[in-house]
């Protein structure tokens, strides 16, 4: 009697880069929580971390979800994004106008000088004409994008912008930018390798953030 054969095992699902749905919400903000501080885990370090994703994630997907993209771990977990807009002017209305009700309340402007590293970052939320900085005005997009650590440094992140650069080339939008930490020297490294260059923006220095920028034309590396 002939035995059937053995059953071959699945194949390991891949990672992949899809777009943005309603469903990775919450691992949206938890991967915004865990790289907010230099890169690194902000919860030991603020009492309430939920700020971050409700200034640096949420309201990009909540705006133009079109121009989200997340890093799936092959089994229906985002594990890294890429998020940003179009047109940062326009951002900025529609962030008025449309983001900051929903939110507002949850984490008021502080009333007094800063006490705690919390109440340094909430004005942040409270003020999206920030985002408004004439020397990038060339620049009219500008981007998020964040991996959790064990998933950095494996060709995911380039992929990630890949993807975000030609949904901007698709709209026909010519270059976009983005702000870092001085600090985050790894990161830099990174968009060094993907063409961004600095933009030179007074007192940029004083506030611990670099500018960087690049056209959304394929790699010119």
């Amino acid at each position: 009697m002939t035995s059937a054969p053995a059953p071959t095992p699945a194949a390991a699902a891949a990672p992949e880069i899809r777009p943005y749905a309603p469903a990775d919400r919450p691992a949206l903000d938890d991967i915004c929580v865990r790289t907010a501080h230099v890169g690194q885990d902000s919860r030991p370090h603020y009492a309430d971390p939920g700020i971050f994703p409700a200034i640096f994630a949420a309201p990009y997907v909540h705006l133009e979800p079109e121009l989200a993209f997340v890093l799936d771990d092959g089994h229906g977990q985002a594990v890294g994004y890429v998020l940003g807009t179009a047109d940062t002017p326009r951002f900025v209305e529609d962030y008025r106008a449309k983001w900051l009700p929903l939110v507002a309340d949850r984490y008021p402007e502080p009333r007094t000088p800063p006490r705690r590293p919390d109440d340094a970052i909430v004005p942040l939320l409270h003020h999206p004409e920030r985002m408004l900085v004439p020397e990038v005005a060339a620049y009219p997009a500008h981007l998020h994008i964040d991996l959790l650590p064990e998933w950095q440094g494996r060709g995911y992140g380039r992929a990630l912008m890949e993807a975000f650069l030609d949904a901007l080339r698709t709209k026909g939008v010519p270059a976009v930018h983005l702000s870092m930490l001085t600090a985050n020297t790894p990161a830099r490294s990174f968009y060094d390798r993907l063409g961004f260059h600095e933009i030179e923006v007074p007192g940029a220095e004083s506030t611990e953030v670099t500018y960087l920028g690049r056209a959304t034309n394929p790699d010119p590396q």
